[in-house]
């Protein structure tokens, strides 16, 4: 990966992006099916968070998944470990750089990853290389410009722009969701097909309210405040407000909307 994975490594990230895949499941993943006997490769793994849903959806399936991060493949292998997964191989690789042969897998996987690259065409491009012939490629982003909320809260819409400032001074891109059709057009995929996946939390929806908005959103924004505060990218006040009134709409009468979307084209 080539740029500075902008949310760090810590504990408390593991677990937010557990409770983010666990979460989004059923929404981002009802069709992400593939063949038994088939060869997968999911580009950037991190910690596993979505490797063990691929894994137990398609259990036929075999499945070689690679990170850049020594520190987050060793998680993500003792978590494999820990529920009893055995149709993954984790290898420390570059997506930029794989040393797959060319036409080696029948499926590539990326989620959450595209965001983080400096060159998203690019990695695309190195993606396709290692892709078959007829081959399917899945490509799943979210776009912090699509998130929607309330009460509304200016100092809340403040403190996203920080993580998008955040994101892209490390050579990413918070708002890439809505870009994957050019960019898997750019990349010489054909046939790509978008769909939005939309998260909507209101009191109605608890499990989607403390497993989207408090555990997964909100806190992924919290758990910027030393990087704002360092590089003064806001009054720190402000930023607290806005913290504060991201969590208010979870609570009774509050709502929020988010949507990712999904990329799927065949090589």
């Amino acid at each position: 990966m080539d740029s500075k994975y902008v949310h760090g490594y810590t504990s408390r990230e593991n677990r937010r992006l557990h409770d983010q895949a666990s979460t989004l499941a059923d929404l981002l993943h009802f069709d992400t099916l593939f063949p038994s006997g088939h060869r997968v490769l999911e580009a950037g793994c991190g910690v596993g968070a979505q490797t063990i849903i691929l894994a137990r959806q398609n259990p036929g399936a075999r499945l070689v998944a690679v990170d850049i991060s020594e520190e987050s493949l060793d998680q993500a292998r003792r978590y494999m470990e820990k529920e009893g997964i055995g149709n993954v191989r984790f290898e420390q690789q570059d997506v930029n750089a794989l040393t797959f042969g060319d036409g080696s897998f029948d499926h590539v996987f990326v989620c959450f990853l595209l965001e983080h690259m400096k060159d998203p065409a690019g990695t695309l491009l190195e993606l396709g290389r290692v892709l078959k012939e007829g081959g399917t490629i899945t490509v799943i982003e979210g776009d912090h410009g699509s998130a929607y909320f309330y009460p509304d809260s200016e100092a809340a819409r403040q403190a996203i722009g920080c993580q998008v400032t955040l994101q892209s001074l490390a050579g990413g891109n918070a708002h890439i969701g809505r870009s994957l059709y050019p960019l898997m057009v750019k990349a010489g995929f054909a046939d790509p097909y978008v769909t939005p996946r939309t998260v909507y939390a209101d009191g109605s929806r608890p499990a989607l309210v403390e497993g989207f908005t408090r555990n997964t959103f909100t806190a992924m924004i919290e758990g910027i405040r030393s990087q704002v505060a360092e590089r003064k990218l806001m009054d720190m006040d402000v930023f607290n407000r806005g913290i504060r009134d991201l969590y208010r709409t979870s609570e009774p009468g509050g709502t929020f909307s988010y949507t990712f979307f999904k990329a799927q084209a065949l090589k």
